[in-house]
């Protein structure tokens, strides 16, 4: 964990790109999950207020597809939200849309922290624990262990895997801004599935930490009642 005296931000210029690029599908909505009221106001907020209440309060960059974000100014304005942050144009996927962010940020010595704007419930001890570890190695991406079993299905067949060496990864992924800049130089594959895969296919070494159970995604209908209840219980119980 940081020294909590000493901030990383005295160390680093800090960023935080918050991937807000999602549809309302599987929420069987049709105003995408970001948006949906959480405790009486958007997921996103919610989000963002994470990262500005951390120690190490990073500059905050919205990717928000252009079509959203008259949207996202009228609910800014409805809700009195005035968190700093810079909208930029998501692109035609995730990778895209960090990638246009990245492209914004010019400071090479920065550490930059990718997130979901779905995961409203993260704790500021883990973002702070993810700065300072991408600070030291370079890389930090938030991960659990899996709780259930596990079995691979191939060919019609299954075999149970030992779950003790699977993980489940999260966000925030935190990187060394020169080694995001340099990932995403890279040509797009359907194999990027989050910015842990786009650097370690640039070469780089990934290092895990601990996140959180509670650190749930956004996803369907039930996930709002779930995070409510985290939300609701004594800010002291939140890991």
């Amino acid at each position: 964990m940081p020294n909590l005296q000493s901030p990383i931000s005295n160390l680093f210029k800090t960023y935080a790109i918050i991937v807000a690029g999602g549809s309302g599908s599987r929420m069987q909505s049709a105003l995408p999950k970001q948006f949906i009221e959480l405790c009486g106001e958007p997921v996103l907020m919610h989000t963002i207020r994470a990262f500005k209440e951390s120690l190490s309060s990073p500059q905050i960059i919205l990717a928000l597809h252009t079509s959203y974000q008259e949207l996202w100014a009228q609910l800014c304005s409805k809700h009195n939200f005035t968190i700093p942050h810079t909208v930029i144009a998501g692109g035609e996927t995730r990778f895209h849309s960090v990638k246009n962010a990245v492209d914004s940020i010019k400071d090479l010595d920065a550490l930059i922290a990718v997130h979901d704007a779905v995961r409203p419930l993260v704790s500021a001890a883990i973002i702070d624990e993810a700065y300072q570890c991408a600070a030291d190695d370079g890389t930090a991406v938030t991960a659990v262990k899996s709780r259930d079993s596990i079995r691979q299905a191939n060919n019609g067949a299954s075999t149970s895997l030992n779950r003790d060496g699977i993980y489940l990864v999260q966000t925030p992924q935190v990187f060394k801004a020169a080694i995001l800049n340099k990932a995403y130089k890279q040509p797009y594959t359907d194999n990027f599935t989050d910015d842990a895969s786009v650097v370690e296919q640039s070469g780089v070494a990934i290092t895990l930490i601990e996140g959180s159970y509670d650190n749930i995604k956004i996803t369907f209908p039930e996930d709002i009642t779930i995070a409510e209840a985290l939300i609701n219980k004594k800010p002291s119980t939140l890991s």
